[in-house]
């Protein structure tokens, strides 16, 4: 590994370590949303190795946001994992047609989750920083 890659790599590993809560789940979305993408690149030049790959860390994620859900908060918690379960059957799907824009409807209902979780992440303070005054 070179030098760059190595700096790199600590960075990352800093970030990760150091986010609050939502910060990590917008990290998630992040991460499942690039893996998607690029299965979706992958499918339509016809190199299923590479959408397969991509998908499957995508898928990955998925299962990790599921599996992290609390369920004793409610109504928000069971809609998440509806749309968690609706993603993972979508991408079988988008799978077994070699369907591309099937990967990308689920690409853009991730995008709008990771948008709702960034404006949460930006609404509460960090750690330290004092919450803003109510007017």
């Amino acid at each position: 590994m070179n030098d760059y890659a190595s700096a790199k790599q600590a960075y990352t590993s800093s970030a990760v370590m150091t986010a609050p809560p939502q910060q990590l789940v917008v990290m998630l979305y992040d991460g499942a949303i690039r893996f998607l993408r690029q299965s979706a690149a992958g499918m339509r030049v016809g190199n299923r190795e590479v959408a397969l790959n991509r998908m499957q860390r995508a898928e990955a994620i998925i299962d990790e946001l599921n599996v992290s859900l609390d369920m004793s908060q409610g109504e928000v918690a069971t809609r998440l994992r509806s749309i968690y379960l609706f993603c993972r059957r979508h991408l079988n799907e988008a799978l077994i047609e070699r369907d591309a824009d099937k990967i990308d409807q689920v690409t853009r209902l991730l995008a709008d989750l990771r948008e709702a979780w960034q404006q949460i992440a930006d609404s509460i303070p960090a750690q330290g920083e004092p919450a803003a005054a109510s007017q």
